[in-house]
């Protein structure tokens, strides 16, 4: 009903496009329709007899389960689709009919004729992934580390990618392992998850207001909680560029609220580097934030996991640079040496703060960034998808990291089965 729904409005499906515009353009761009404007075609059970077409095709029939489909291509600046609907069977010529009908054997044979033995585990869990990510949040020897130790426990852990999202429903939770954004896929992905009554970490709202450094901003201040000194600047009101700096003092830091893995982040010296950085910043954001220079000679990561610290990291500066992520060097200088302790090895106010701020978030997993100089603590920011690499925060506790992570899933999810909240 969902997809015989969509189908008659494109603004209802047009969002469900927007992942298949560059599959698309380099299929069409380097393989075949050069000479021409537009076509339309026509997909039976997610099959293409255009071979470069295929991916794509089953990519549509996976959004969009329709036995017929008939999808319109256009290109203007480029290749992009313009519109889809269903076809129908009676209108279909011989061997058209034909194509049809093997599509239809194909399908039938591949989703109903299942063997008996497949879910022999207690819950089957998908992770999110990204193979092509520069900085992913788990590194490849870390997500296998999940689908290993998931088998001891009793889940069939699969890793999916964005492709997958009609899949969703097919399992009972969904960890997200790729950097979130509420403007992207992995948005829609933990959405499509929570409403199919999945366990979903990240939840939407932890993505929400994680990724928006203006909420949490407002958050630790309203709490009282430790944080640099910090000011919102917005680009309409230019008169509050000359005298954030009198305030602040420099060097200061300058922020896009929506920015990770220290992109967009840029530390002024001056005043006129300081016009300078908000004229580039504001090209992406309408508003920055301002906070005082606090160096140290690393961060605190704090892993929180439904309240309580998991792991503790020291994440040092890259080298030569103030940040932890340098992206504008080569190879491994990109990011600083890291060194995980147990947690009751960190000193107490770091954990205590970390946990109170993440708490104020919710009762998912995040990662606390902190710096500390002297009795003085205050949070930087609090991440949604902390990182949980293998050989740096696996470090002290090893498979138990994993453990502790699948382990509140299933606890999670027998409390769903029994009906009650967790």
């Amino acid at each position: 009903m969902r997809t015989i729904s969509e189908l008659t409005k494109k603004s209802l499906y047009g969002l469900s496009l927007d992942d298949l515009e560059k599959p698309l353009e380099k299929a069409l761009t380097h393989h075949l329709y050069s000479d021409t404007e537009g076509f339309t075609l026509t997909l039976y059970f997610g099959k293409s007899n255009i071979e470069p077409l295929q991916d794509l095709a089953r990519q549509l029939f996976e959004v969009f389960p329709c036995p017929i489909l008939l999808v319109e291509f256009r290109r203007t600046n480029g290749w992009h689709i313009e519109g889809i609907k269903s076809g129908a069977l009676h209108k279909l010529r011989e061997d058209q009919e034909d194509q049809f009908a093997h599509s239809l054997d194909s399908f039938s044979r591949k989703i109903w004729r299942m063997p008996r033995s497949r879910r022999l585990a207690r819950y089957d869990l998908a992770i999110l992934h990204d193979p092509q990510e520069a900085l992913p949040p788990s590194n490849p020897k870390a997500l296998d580390n999940f689908i290993r130790v998931g088998k001891t426990l009793g889940i069939d852990v699969e890793l999916i990618e964005r492709k997958d999202y009609a899949r969703i429903a097919e399992y009972d939770g969904l960890l997200i392992r790729e950097t979130t954004s509420v403007d992207n896929h992995t948005y829609r992905f933990a959405k499509k998850a929570e409403s199919e009554g999945l366990v979903v970490m990240d939840d939407p709202a932890s993505i929400l207001r994680c990724t928006n450094k203006v909420y949490l901003t407002d958050l630790l201040k309203s709490h009282q909680l430790g944080m640099p000194a910090t000011e919102i600047l917005y680009k309409e009101r230019p008169e509050d560029f000359e005298r954030v700096g009198e305030r602040l003092g420099f060097p200061l830091v300058l922020k896009i609220p929506d920015g990770c893995f220290s992109r967009g982040v840029i530390k002024v010296e001056s005043q006129q580097a300081l016009l300078e950085a908000t004229a580039e910043l504001f090209e992406h954001s309408v508003l920055l934030l301002a906070q005082e220079f606090f160096y140290t000679e690393y961060d605190w990561r704090i892993g929180v996991l439904n309240r309580k610290p998991i792991f503790a990291c020291q994440y040092f500066m890259s080298k030569g640079h103030w940040q932890i992520y340098n992206h504008k060097a080569k190879g491994q200088d990109i990011n600083g040496e890291c060194r995980t302790l147990a947690v009751h090895e960190a000193p107490r106010a770091v954990v205590e703060l970390a946990v109170k701020t993440a708490n104020l978030i919710g009762d998912g997993l995040y990662g606390v960034d902190l710096k500390q100089s002297g009795d003085k603590v205050v949070v930087i920011e609090v991440n949604d998808n902390p990182n949980m690499d293998a050989g740096i925060e696996d470090a002290y506790l090893q498979d138990d990291l994993y453990s502790l992570v699948l382990e509140e899933f299933v606890r999670r999810l027998e409390l769903k089965r029994r009906g009650q909240a967790w």
